[in-house]
């Protein structure tokens, strides 16, 4: 007998009542991210604009003055009547962010206080194919160091560090689980650069390339607050990271973004993930080296060059009319809009952005993946999708990582302990909400 039919239900959510300290966090958290994201502004502005009243915002922002997250600027005067306003803005120097990258072919470094100035950046050839994972990740380590001395220098006190790793990872281990362009499989990368830098407090975090060039797209690129975005990155391969509703998917295990491996054409060339005719075989550069010239072209496919003057030299083909040049171009850029279509298909976003040498050739193949794209796409118009090169360059993976420790301390600014006072960064229940 089959069984009736039951009404579907919810899943239920174990809420537990919000004690005094997380409701003062919530709150810091509110101020803070409001200075942040709307700049510098006075406190009674800030409770009008919030909704707090103005006792609790001037014991919240006293306490932010103590963590060094803020800082009074100046007075308010312009039209003001009686006793002009102190404006507050966010300070943030005595924190520092890290973002770190392992890639084929070079290793990345990039330091931040919370306000996003950047402090260290550093970009460095190296040949990780050619190395153990130990290895490579030793030498990350090194530049590391070099960026936390600098951050040291400058009195910012580290709240975390992430690393960029092109493949599958397992964010909550910090296990990369499978990075077919490095050919790594299983690597514990945030415990073994955690051994590498003495064990520090700070978190250190991994996570996809991609994924976290999608966050500094988000939070500071040229199409920085769109709620919906795809960002396509390439490089040896090809990956993305997608936002929706302004968060990053991320999926049920956390591998979303492995675009790169749309199977576009199944008789099409290996890929390095070991299966035919995945999407980086027909759009990564490799596949436009491949193209623009033959295999013994020392100008483009000599043996030991660096990615970077292999495309310098494509480039000024194309900039000088060569004919093969600018097809193998324009393959690429149909094939890259072949691919976005699905994308579009799927996430409906309001734009694609081009990172990485996607970016750098983009004014000879964003024409013809638009074109490609508008034709492929069910929805009129594209559904609304633009197609946009990121003004980021090969920086948007450390810049992401390094957002994630300022995240972090915007999500909860008691993370930064009270500089003035020299205590543990905990809550003062006794202060109120």
């Amino acid at each position: 007998m089959a069984a009736p039919n039951r009404p579907a239900r919810w899943p239920r959510l174990s809420a537990q009542p919000a004690d005094q300290a997380t409701v003062r966090r919530s709150n810091l958290s509110l101020v803070l991210r409001h200075l942040h994201d709307l700049g510098p502004r006075s406190r009674a502005t800030i409770a009008a604009e919030t909704g707090l009243n103005k006792a609790t915002v001037s014991s919240l922002v006293a306490e932010l003055l103590e963590r060094r997250l803020v800082v009074e600027v100046g007075a308010e005067r312009a039209g003001a009547v009686g006793r002009p306003a102190l404006i507050l803005e966010l300070d943030g120097s005595g924190v520092g962010a890290l973002g770190l990258e392992v890639n084929v072919d070079y290793l990345a470094a990039l330091a931040t206080d919370l306000a996003g100035r950047i402090l260290y950046e550093r970009r460095v050839p190296y040949d990780a194919l050619a190395e153990p994972p130990p290895a490579a990740l030793d030498a990350l380590a090194g530049l590391a160091r070099e960026a936390l001395a600098t951050l040291a220098s400058s009195g910012a006190v580290p709240a975390g560090a992430t690393v960029a790793v092109p493949g599958l990872v397992d964010v909550a281990r910090g296990v990369v689980t499978l990075a077919p362009n490095l050919g790594w499989r299983g690597v514990r990368v945030a415990d073994r650069l955690r051994d590498a830098l003495g064990r520090p407090p700070y978190p250190i975090t991994v996570d996809n390339d991609a994924n976290l060039s999608a966050l500094a797209e988000y939070r500071v690129g040229a199409d920085a607050g769109t709620a919906h975005l795809v960002y396509l990155t390439g490089e040896v391969g090809v990956g993305g990271g997608v936002i929706v509703d302004g968060r990053l998917l991320r999926g049920a295990e956390g591998f979303s973004g492995e675009v790169g491996h749309l199977p576009v054409d199944p008789r099409g060339p290996e890929c390095g993930c070991g299966r035919r005719g995945c999407w980086e075989t027909v759009v990564g550069m490799a596949a436009l080296f491949r193209l623009a010239a033959d295999p013994d072209d020392q100008a483009v496919n000599g043996a030991g060059l660096d990615p970077e003057d292999r495309l310098g030299e494509v480039l000024r083909r194309a900039a000088s009319g060569d004919r093969r040049t600018l097809d193998a171009l324009d393959e690429i850029g149909r094939y890259l809009g072949f691919g976005a279509s699905i994308l579009v298909n799927v996430f409906n976003p309001r734009v694609i952005v081009l990172g990485g040498y996607f970016a750098r050739v983009g004014g000879y193949i964003a024409g013809a993946a638009t074109a490609e794209l508008r034709l492929r796409a069910i929805a009129p118009n594209a559904g609304g999708c633009r197609v946009a090169l990121s003004t980021l360059g090969f920086s948007a993976a450390v810049r992401g990582g390094a957002g994630v420790a300022v995240e972090a301390v915007l999500a909860d600014p008691t993370l930064v302990p009270r500089a003035a006072l020299g205590v543990a960064p905990t809550p003062s229940v006794a202060e109120g909400a």
